[in-house]
């Protein structure tokens, strides 16, 4: 079984916030542990939200119990009152994070039996030890980096399979394939684009991410990949146009990588076209449709090739050592 960073982070934070506690002599010291519990988050974004969430719902928490408590009684009637004119005022200041932190502290308040200014100061001093050793705890966030290269490798794998498979078609009908890759395919970018938007927000300075625009160039493309295979399905495998396409696409399938020499593969397509374009027009219904066919993939490889050339991969190339010639 394997133990993630916020088990990790949870299982220090909160003996640390409890003994902070206790070292400051604060009544329901525990409930600083369980105070850092609620704030260990995901990313460094949503730990300094939810520490102001949390911060902003227990003040306010604290100004509601002083004025149900001290006015209407000590009991548990009165609790229920409080908390359904409570949690409307969460949602609307938009805290609603903060409503099982606050939770925390109105029962603490409530058990006193009594508000004094010195227990108002001792609860308070419990929110700071609280949230701010969440806070604090969660300010490591573990790189993600290792998890991205390997998710943009499996793609460009996938890629590469797929570009083979459909050169394999073309040539000679080679039916035996069961798409996997595009299922395996879908599944990476998604699992990617999470990474990335997870990644964003352990940063909080850094408006952009150099996987980003790689991720995102790749789904277009990955789009285009699906677009093709309906039409590659009705090219005739004795045609030399479509033997040529064929050939094409193998080149592309050796070439798959962050590099951006994608304007080589523009230039042989744009002979391809011209070869296209001096063949002699179709005769039959069959010929008109296929060549129909062959304009219109061809059409979907420059898009795809497009998407490449304007990708700005420096970010994402200087990680890696291209050694291969071309790309796609």
């Amino acid at each position: 079984m394997k133990i993630g960073s916020r088990t990790i982070k949870t299982a220090i934070g909160t003996p640390i916030a409890i003994s902070i506690a206790q070292l400051l002599g604060l009544t329901n010291f525990v409930s600083a542990g369980i105070l850092t519990i609620l704030c260990i988050q995901p990313s460094r974004k949503r730990s300094v939200l939810s520490a102001w969430h949390r911060f902003l719902a227990c003040v306010t928490a604290s100004i509601f119990s002083i004025i149900f408590f001290e006015l209407m009684g000590y009991n548990p009637i009165v609790v229920g009152v409080m908390l359904a004119c409570f949690i409307p005022v969460t949602v609307l200041l938009k805290v609603t994070p903060g409503i099982a932190t606050s939770s925390v502290i109105i029962l603490n308040l409530y058990s006193s039996e009594g508000i004094s200014l010195s227990f108002l100061t001792d609860q308070f001093l419990l929110i700071i030890v609280g949230i701010g050793t969440g806070l604090l705890v969660n300010l490591y966030m573990p790189s993600l980096e290792k998890n991205l290269n390997q998710k943009q490798e499996e793609l460009e794998n996938k890629f590469q399979a797929i570009l083979f498979e459909i050169a394999l078609y073309i040539r000679d009908r080679n039916d035996k394939w069961d798409g996997e890759e595009l299922t395996t395919c879908e599944n990476l970018l998604q699992e990617a684009e999470t990474l990335v938007s997870l990644d964003k927000e352990n940063h909080l300075l850094r408006s952009k991410h150099p996987y980003h625009d790689y991720f995102t160039m790749r789904r277009k493309q990955f789009d285009l990949l699906q677009k093709m295979l309906p039409l590659v399905s009705r090219l005739p495998n004795t045609d030399s146009i479509s033997i040529q396409i064929a050939d094409f696409f193998e080149k592309l399938s050796n070439a798959v990588h962050p590099g951006n020499t994608a304007i080589l593969y523009l230039e042989e397509l744009k002979r391809l076209r011209e070869t296209f374009n001096a063949e002699d027009l179709p005769e039959t219904r069959e010929e008109f449709e296929t060549r129909a066919n062959l304009f219109r993939l061809l059409h979907e490889i420059e898009d795809y090739l497009i998407l490449k050339k304007k990708f700005k991969a420096s970010d994402v190339s200087e990680k890696r050592k291209i050694k291969k010639t071309g790309t796609n």
